[in-house]
Protein backbone atom coordinates (compact mmCIF):
# COMPACT_ATOMS: atom_id res chain seq x y z
CA UNK A 1 0.00 0.00 0.00
CA UNK A 2 2.95 2.58 1.09
CA UNK A 3 4.48 1.65 -2.25
CA UNK A 4 1.05 2.15 -4.44
CA UNK A 5 1.08 5.83 -2.40
CA UNK A 6 4.22 6.45 -3.77
CA UNK A 7 4.03 5.59 -6.94
CA UNK A 8 0.46 7.62 -6.85
CA UNK A 9 2.17 10.47 -5.56
CA UNK A 10 5.37 10.64 -7.95
CA UNK A 11 2.45 10.68 -10.87
CA UNK A 12 0.53 13.25 -9.61
CA UNK A 13 3.43 15.25 -8.90
CA UNK A 14 4.42 14.64 -12.67
CA UNK A 15 1.15 16.04 -13.97
CA UNK A 16 0.81 19.37 -11.92
CA UNK A 17 4.82 20.33 -12.96
CA UNK A 18 4.25 19.51 -16.55
CA UNK A 19 4.14 22.56 -18.17
CA UNK A 20 0.86 24.26 -20.23
CA UNK A 21 0.94 24.25 -24.20
CA UNK A 22 1.90 27.15 -25.59
CA UNK A 23 -1.07 29.86 -26.02
CA UNK A 24 -0.62 32.01 -29.44
CA UNK A 25 0.18 36.02 -27.77
CA UNK A 26 0.32 38.75 -29.55
CA UNK A 27 4.12 39.03 -30.54
CA UNK A 28 6.31 42.28 -32.07
CA UNK A 29 7.78 41.10 -35.53
CA UNK A 30 11.34 42.94 -36.47
CA UNK A 31 13.24 43.09 -39.25
CA UNK A 32 10.07 42.92 -41.58
CA UNK A 33 11.80 44.85 -44.65
CA UNK A 34 13.59 48.09 -45.12
CA UNK A 35 10.87 50.23 -42.73
CA UNK A 36 10.87 53.61 -44.37
CA UNK A 37 8.12 54.73 -42.42
CA UNK A 38 9.73 53.84 -39.09
CA UNK A 39 6.70 51.67 -37.54
CA UNK A 40 6.57 48.97 -35.30
CA UNK A 41 5.07 45.28 -36.31
CA UNK A 42 2.68 43.02 -34.34
CA UNK A 43 1.36 39.69 -34.96
CA UNK A 44 -1.30 37.45 -33.65
CA UNK A 45 -1.53 33.92 -35.31
CA UNK A 46 -3.73 31.69 -33.36
CA UNK A 47 -2.41 28.24 -32.64
CA UNK A 48 -2.79 25.50 -34.84
CA UNK A 49 -3.52 28.10 -37.95
CA UNK A 50 -3.60 25.99 -41.20
CA UNK A 51 -1.93 27.68 -44.24
CA UNK A 52 -3.74 29.24 -46.70
CA UNK A 53 -6.02 31.57 -44.41
CA UNK A 54 -6.53 35.22 -44.40
CA UNK A 55 -4.46 38.14 -43.41
CA UNK A 56 -6.59 41.12 -41.82
CA UNK A 57 -4.28 44.40 -40.94
CA UNK A 58 -5.76 46.56 -38.22
CA UNK A 59 -5.02 49.73 -37.24
CA UNK A 60 -5.30 51.88 -34.17
CA UNK A 61 -6.57 55.39 -34.11
CA UNK A 62 -4.49 58.29 -32.56
CA UNK A 63 -3.13 57.96 -29.22
CA UNK A 64 -4.57 54.48 -29.33
CA UNK A 65 -1.32 52.04 -29.59
CA UNK A 66 -1.51 47.97 -31.56
CA UNK A 67 -2.80 45.75 -28.43
CA UNK A 68 -5.13 48.13 -26.85
CA UNK A 69 -6.95 48.15 -30.49
CA UNK A 70 -6.30 44.99 -31.35
CA UNK A 71 -8.11 43.65 -28.28
CA UNK A 72 -10.16 46.61 -27.98
CA UNK A 73 -11.43 46.56 -31.10
CA UNK A 74 -12.31 42.27 -30.96
CA UNK A 75 -9.53 41.62 -33.69
CA UNK A 76 -8.05 39.40 -31.52
CA UNK A 77 -10.67 37.25 -30.36
CA UNK A 78 -11.90 37.07 -33.74
CA UNK A 79 -8.50 35.88 -35.03
CA UNK A 80 -8.83 32.81 -32.91
CA UNK A 81 -12.49 32.37 -33.36
CA UNK A 82 -12.70 33.27 -37.89
CA UNK A 83 -9.36 31.66 -38.06
CA UNK A 84 -6.97 34.55 -39.81
CA UNK A 85 -3.64 35.90 -39.36
CA UNK A 86 -3.72 39.60 -37.46
CA UNK A 87 -1.17 42.19 -38.51
CA UNK A 88 -1.26 45.34 -35.97
CA UNK A 89 0.69 48.18 -37.22
CA UNK A 90 1.60 50.69 -34.64
CA UNK A 91 2.40 54.05 -34.64
CA UNK A 92 5.73 55.60 -32.79
CA UNK A 93 5.46 59.33 -31.20
CA UNK A 94 8.76 59.84 -33.29
CA UNK A 95 6.66 60.17 -36.27
CA UNK A 96 4.12 61.53 -35.19
CA UNK A 97 3.28 63.20 -31.59
CA UNK A 98 -0.21 61.96 -31.04
CA UNK A 99 0.37 58.70 -32.76
CA UNK A 100 -1.99 59.21 -35.77
CA UNK A 101 -0.68 57.31 -38.66
CA UNK A 102 0.34 59.88 -41.19
CA UNK A 103 -2.48 59.56 -43.60
CA UNK A 104 -2.12 63.16 -44.79
CA UNK A 105 1.71 63.34 -46.21
CA UNK A 106 2.00 61.83 -49.44
CA UNK A 107 5.55 60.57 -48.57
CA UNK A 108 3.41 58.40 -46.16
CA UNK A 109 0.91 57.17 -48.67
CA UNK A 110 2.20 56.94 -51.96
CA UNK A 111 3.16 53.26 -53.00
CA UNK A 112 7.29 52.17 -52.11
CA UNK A 113 7.40 54.75 -49.43
CA UNK A 114 6.56 55.87 -45.76
CA UNK A 115 4.50 54.23 -43.82
CA UNK A 116 2.51 52.30 -46.60
CA UNK A 117 5.54 50.67 -47.75
CA UNK A 118 6.00 50.06 -44.25
CA UNK A 119 2.48 48.39 -43.66
CA UNK A 120 2.85 46.61 -47.49
CA UNK A 121 6.12 45.09 -46.00
CA UNK A 122 4.02 43.82 -42.88
CA UNK A 123 2.10 41.82 -45.08
CA UNK A 124 4.50 40.27 -47.36
CA UNK A 125 6.25 39.05 -43.85
CA UNK A 126 2.61 38.11 -42.61
CA UNK A 127 1.98 36.23 -45.63
CA UNK A 128 5.88 34.59 -45.59
CA UNK A 129 5.26 33.79 -41.43
CA UNK A 130 2.42 31.99 -42.07
CA UNK A 131 1.65 30.93 -45.75
CA UNK A 132 -1.20 32.69 -45.61
CA UNK A 133 -3.39 33.55 -49.14
CA UNK A 134 -1.96 36.34 -50.66
CA UNK A 135 -5.22 36.76 -52.28
CA UNK A 136 -7.27 37.29 -49.17
CA UNK A 137 -5.46 40.38 -47.42
CA UNK A 138 -7.59 43.20 -46.18
CA UNK A 139 -7.23 46.51 -44.14
CA UNK A 140 -8.80 48.25 -41.57
CA UNK A 141 -8.61 51.11 -39.19
CA UNK A 142 -10.08 53.72 -36.85
CA UNK A 143 -9.92 57.27 -37.39
CA UNK A 144 -6.05 58.46 -38.64
CA UNK A 145 -6.09 54.01 -38.87
CA UNK A 146 -9.56 54.25 -40.99
CA UNK A 147 -8.31 57.28 -43.28
CA UNK A 148 -4.79 54.94 -43.64
CA UNK A 149 -7.02 52.37 -44.69
CA UNK A 150 -8.22 54.39 -47.58
CA UNK A 151 -4.82 55.51 -48.48
CA UNK A 152 -3.45 51.72 -48.78
CA UNK A 153 -6.38 50.50 -50.75
CA UNK A 154 -5.34 53.04 -53.49
CA UNK A 155 -1.69 52.30 -53.03
CA UNK A 156 -1.74 48.81 -52.81
CA UNK A 157 -5.03 47.52 -54.46
CA UNK A 158 -2.90 44.36 -55.39
CA UNK A 159 -2.70 43.90 -52.03
CA UNK A 160 -5.69 44.12 -50.44
CA UNK A 161 -8.67 42.55 -51.34
CA UNK A 162 -11.14 44.73 -49.08
CA UNK A 163 -10.98 47.85 -47.04
CA UNK A 164 -13.23 48.38 -43.69
CA UNK A 165 -12.81 52.61 -43.46
CA UNK A 166 -14.19 53.58 -39.69
CA UNK A 167 -14.62 57.15 -38.91
CA UNK A 168 -12.16 58.13 -41.34
CA UNK A 169 -11.83 60.55 -44.63
CA UNK A 170 -11.28 59.65 -48.48
CA UNK A 171 -7.81 59.25 -50.34
CA UNK A 172 -6.31 62.64 -51.17
CA UNK A 173 -8.31 64.56 -48.94
CA UNK A 174 -5.29 66.32 -47.70
CA UNK A 175 -1.80 67.17 -48.13
CA UNK A 176 -0.56 68.59 -44.99
CA UNK A 177 -1.57 68.64 -40.72
CA UNK A 178 -3.88 71.78 -41.62
CA UNK A 179 -5.50 70.82 -44.60
CA UNK A 180 -5.64 67.48 -42.76
CA UNK A 181 -7.96 69.38 -40.20
CA UNK A 182 -10.10 70.89 -42.48
CA UNK A 183 -10.69 67.09 -43.81
CA UNK A 184 -11.60 65.95 -40.77
CA UNK A 185 -14.20 68.47 -40.04
CA UNK A 186 -16.19 69.47 -41.91
CA UNK A 187 -15.20 68.17 -44.51
CA UNK A 188 -14.18 68.19 -48.39
CA UNK A 189 -17.06 68.46 -51.22
CA UNK A 190 -15.35 67.02 -54.26
CA UNK A 191 -17.01 65.64 -57.63
CA UNK A 192 -17.31 61.70 -57.73
CA UNK A 193 -15.22 62.44 -60.53
CA UNK A 194 -12.11 64.06 -58.15
CA UNK A 195 -12.04 61.66 -55.84
CA UNK A 196 -11.86 58.82 -58.22
CA UNK A 197 -8.94 60.62 -59.87
CA UNK A 198 -7.01 60.90 -56.53
CA UNK A 199 -7.10 56.73 -56.22
CA UNK A 200 -6.57 56.23 -59.72
CA UNK A 201 -3.70 58.77 -59.75
CA UNK A 202 -2.08 56.73 -56.98
CA UNK A 203 -0.42 54.56 -59.28
CA UNK A 204 -1.00 52.19 -62.57
CA UNK A 205 -3.67 49.48 -61.39
CA UNK A 206 -6.93 48.70 -64.02
CA UNK A 207 -8.64 46.79 -61.57
CA UNK A 208 -10.27 45.16 -60.13
CA UNK A 209 -10.10 47.65 -57.38
CA UNK A 210 -10.85 46.22 -53.53
CA UNK A 211 -14.13 45.98 -51.99
CA UNK A 212 -14.88 49.13 -49.17
CA UNK A 213 -17.45 48.83 -46.25
CA UNK A 214 -17.31 52.30 -44.46
CA UNK A 215 -18.58 52.62 -40.78
CA UNK A 216 -19.26 56.21 -39.70
CA UNK A 217 -21.33 57.61 -36.55
CA UNK A 218 -24.10 60.34 -36.76
CA UNK A 219 -23.23 62.37 -33.83
CA UNK A 220 -19.04 62.28 -34.59
CA UNK A 221 -18.08 65.63 -34.23
CA UNK A 222 -13.81 65.12 -34.83
CA UNK A 223 -14.42 63.72 -38.09
CA UNK A 224 -17.37 64.76 -39.74
CA UNK A 225 -19.89 62.71 -41.13
CA UNK A 226 -20.01 63.90 -44.36
CA UNK A 227 -17.07 62.22 -44.84
CA UNK A 228 -18.52 58.93 -45.35
CA UNK A 229 -20.68 60.09 -48.77
CA UNK A 230 -17.13 61.26 -49.47
CA UNK A 231 -15.94 57.59 -49.40
CA UNK A 232 -19.36 56.84 -51.40
CA UNK A 233 -18.55 59.13 -54.16
CA UNK A 234 -14.78 58.35 -54.41
CA UNK A 235 -14.90 54.06 -54.10
CA UNK A 236 -18.52 54.34 -56.33
CA UNK A 237 -16.63 55.98 -59.07
CA UNK A 238 -13.04 54.21 -58.87
CA UNK A 239 -15.43 50.92 -59.22
CA UNK A 240 -17.60 52.33 -62.01
CA UNK A 241 -20.96 51.85 -60.04
CA UNK A 242 -23.85 54.23 -59.17
CA UNK A 243 -23.45 56.17 -56.56
CA UNK A 244 -26.91 55.46 -55.23
CA UNK A 245 -27.57 52.53 -53.13
CA UNK A 246 -29.05 49.49 -54.64
CA UNK A 247 -30.51 48.15 -51.61
CA UNK A 248 -31.05 49.66 -48.00
CA UNK A 249 -31.55 47.81 -44.40
CA UNK A 250 -30.23 47.90 -40.84
CA UNK A 251 -27.39 46.19 -39.07
CA UNK A 252 -28.47 45.99 -35.69
CA UNK A 253 -30.81 48.68 -35.95
CA UNK A 254 -28.88 51.17 -37.83
CA UNK A 255 -29.18 51.89 -41.23
CA UNK A 256 -26.94 50.18 -43.85
CA UNK A 257 -26.91 51.00 -47.35
CA UNK A 258 -25.55 48.49 -50.41
CA UNK A 259 -23.98 49.81 -53.74
CA UNK A 260 -23.38 46.73 -56.14
CA UNK A 261 -22.52 46.20 -59.79
CA UNK A 262 -24.72 44.53 -62.29
CA UNK A 263 -24.21 40.86 -60.84
CA UNK A 264 -25.43 42.03 -57.75
CA UNK A 265 -22.05 41.80 -55.88
CA UNK A 266 -21.55 44.11 -53.34
CA UNK A 267 -18.55 46.63 -53.73
CA UNK A 268 -19.14 49.58 -51.32
CA UNK A 269 -21.22 49.23 -48.20
CA UNK A 270 -22.17 52.04 -45.67
CA UNK A 271 -23.18 51.24 -41.77
CA UNK A 272 -24.46 54.65 -40.33
CA UNK A 273 -24.12 54.36 -35.84
CA UNK A 274 -27.42 56.79 -35.02
CA UNK A 275 -25.83 58.73 -32.17
CA UNK A 276 -22.58 57.67 -32.04
CA UNK A 277 -19.66 59.69 -31.32
CA UNK A 278 -16.48 59.31 -32.57
CA UNK A 279 -14.76 55.84 -32.19
CA UNK A 280 -14.88 52.57 -33.14
CA UNK A 281 -18.25 50.56 -32.51
CA UNK A 282 -18.14 47.37 -30.33
CA UNK A 283 -20.50 45.07 -28.76
CA UNK A 284 -19.03 43.28 -25.86
CA UNK A 285 -19.95 39.85 -25.22
CA UNK A 286 -19.46 35.99 -25.82
CA UNK A 287 -22.62 35.74 -27.90
CA UNK A 288 -22.51 35.20 -31.64
CA UNK A 289 -22.34 38.16 -33.42
CA UNK A 290 -20.42 40.25 -30.52
CA UNK A 291 -16.95 41.20 -29.51
CA UNK A 292 -14.75 43.86 -28.08
CA UNK A 293 -14.02 45.71 -25.03
CA UNK A 294 -14.78 48.97 -24.46
CA UNK A 295 -12.54 51.78 -23.45
CA UNK A 296 -11.22 55.27 -24.99
CA UNK A 297 -12.48 55.80 -28.45
CA UNK A 298 -13.82 52.24 -28.38
CA UNK A 299 -17.89 52.54 -27.97
CA UNK A 300 -20.40 49.94 -26.64
CA UNK A 301 -22.98 50.68 -29.37
CA UNK A 302 -24.64 47.03 -29.53
CA UNK A 303 -23.10 46.28 -32.51
CA UNK A 304 -19.34 45.50 -33.26
CA UNK A 305 -18.03 46.70 -36.37
CA UNK A 306 -14.85 43.85 -36.67
CA UNK A 307 -17.16 40.81 -36.27
CA UNK A 308 -19.59 42.27 -39.40
CA UNK A 309 -15.98 43.23 -41.39
CA UNK A 310 -15.07 39.78 -41.15
CA UNK A 311 -18.33 38.17 -42.07
CA UNK A 312 -18.47 40.29 -45.45
CA UNK A 313 -14.53 39.36 -46.01
CA UNK A 314 -16.32 35.71 -45.46
CA UNK A 315 -13.39 35.23 -43.03
CA UNK A 316 -14.67 32.30 -40.75
CA UNK A 317 -13.96 28.80 -41.74
CA UNK A 318 -16.98 27.83 -44.38
CA UNK A 319 -18.18 31.36 -45.01
CA UNK A 320 -18.18 33.36 -48.34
Amino acid sequence: MRVFSLVLAVLLATVVAAPAASAAELREVTGFGGNPGALRMFEYVPDGLPEGRPVVVAMHGCTQDAAGYGTGAGWVELADSARFTLVLPQQEQANNANRCFNWFQAGDTARGSGEAESIAQMVRRAIADTGADPARVYVTGLSAGGAMTAALLAAYPDVFAGGGVVAGVPHGCASSMIDAFTCMNPGKDKTPEQWGDAVRGAGSHQGPWPTLSIWHGTADYTVAPANQRELVEQWTNVHGIPATPTSTDTIAGYPHESYADSSGRTLVETISITGMGHGQPIDPGSADGQCGQAGSYLLDVDVCAAWHLSRSWGLPAGVG
